[in-house]
């Protein structure tokens, strides 16, 4: 069966949407599913990937509520009767979804905070923290699959399956990465903040998403660094990178759970209103430093956290091994075993 995949990616909503879709693909083309996605992707490198492992891609000019939207889709839809349909994107609302459904497509709806007044998917799925706590308004046939066992890693991640991080009692190693877009340029303001820094021998990498339009300040900020500090747009290791540091810098997306499976300590700011719960659950599960909001979050404040986790190999130990324990791996394959063993009679049906 295939899979329909409609899902964006732009500065303004970054590309953790499409990428955790991806990691859904990756593993349905493994057992043999083929996947079309349909999207309004502002990044030609991202579309290169999905082109370069072999799926087919229907690209948008404009997204829904844009009528040209639905009109594509549900050409896609009626190309493909049976296949089933992934909604991942806030802007998709209660209305998109029971147009798909009325097509007699089954539909799987990625979400991250049971913000729309009603869910008609067949499958909801929310792979945060939080997940279990938000009261979902759906249908009777609906499945929800809620929390970290269903986190979606893509096929790089599970390469690392059963690797075990060593702690150095005095970190020197840090990765900073603020998402695919980082619209308000947050990096620049870490950047400053590692500059204050004291420390000696540091070594930074900072990941450039594919829409950040703030390369030129960043390079003039890392001209002036006293440390080492490498600006890397286009990442495709991240698993490597992850596997490199002793601490990270990062935004409260999905991010987050690669670096729980990765046992990589975290600093996390929320750069969104949808990040806010996924960073105040990380903190609670002592995983992450939670500094919430960039806005309130000084750049000496910022500073001070950093110190003070590089310094602490203990802290740093017990928020490894949380993650690890909060992040297994497996959670691919418990979605798509959901997906194919709802029966054809059951979707009909609902």
């Amino acid at each position: 069966m295939n899979l329909i995949i409609r899902a964006d990616a732009n500065a303004q909503m970054g590309t953790g949407h499409l990428m955790r879709c991806l990691a859904l693909a990756q593993g349905w083309k493994s057992q043999r599913g083929q996947a079309i996605f349909i999207t309004t992707c502002e990044s030609d490198g991202l579309l290169q990937r999905l082109s370069s492992e072999g799926f087919q891609i229907v690209t948008l000019e404009r997204p829904y509520p844009d009528p040209a939207d639905w009109e594509a889709t549900s050409q896609v839809l009626t190309a493909h009767p049976n296949a089933w349909v992934v909604l991942d994107g806030y802007h998709f609302d209660s209305a998109y979804q029971r147009r798909i459904k009325e097509t007699g497509h089954p539909l799987l709806v990625i979400d991250d905070m049971a913000h729309l007044e009603h869910y008609y998917a067949n499958i909801v799925l929310n792979q945060n923290l939080h997940a279990e706590q938000l009261n979902y308004s759906c249908e009777p046939y609906t499945q929800l699959l809620l929390g970290t066992r269903y986190v979606l890693l893509r096929r790089e991640f599970l390469k690392w399956q059963g690797w075990r991080r060593e702690i150095a009692e005095r970190a020197r190693k840090v990765l900073v990465t603020l998402g695919g877009a980082d619209p308000d340029n947050v990096t620049l303001k870490i950047i400053m903040a590692m500059n204050k820094l004291t420390l000696k021998d540091l070594e930074v990498k900072v990941v450039i998403g594919p829409t950040n339009a703030h390369m030129a300040s960043l390079k003039e900020a890392v001209h002036h660094s006293p440390f080492t500090i490498h600006l890397l747009p286009s990442v495709e290791n991240m698993p490597d990178l992850m596997a490199w540091a002793d601490v990270a810098v990062s935004a409260g997306g999905s991010t987050c759970w690669e670096m729980g499976f990765m046992g990589l300590p975290n600093v996390v700011l929320v750069l969104a209103e949808n990040q806010q719960d996924i960073a105040a659950g990380l903190g609670t599960a002592g995983v992450a430093f939670n500094l919430g909001w960039y806005t309130e979050a000084s750049i000496a404040q910022v500073a001070n956290t950093l110190v003070d986790l590089l310094r602490d190999g203990g802290s740093r130990r017990q928020m490894s091994q949380r993650g690890r324990e909060l992040v297994d791996g497996l959670g691919v394959e418990r979605v798509a075993e959901s997906l194919r063993t709802q029966s054809y009679t059951d979707l009909a049906g609902s």
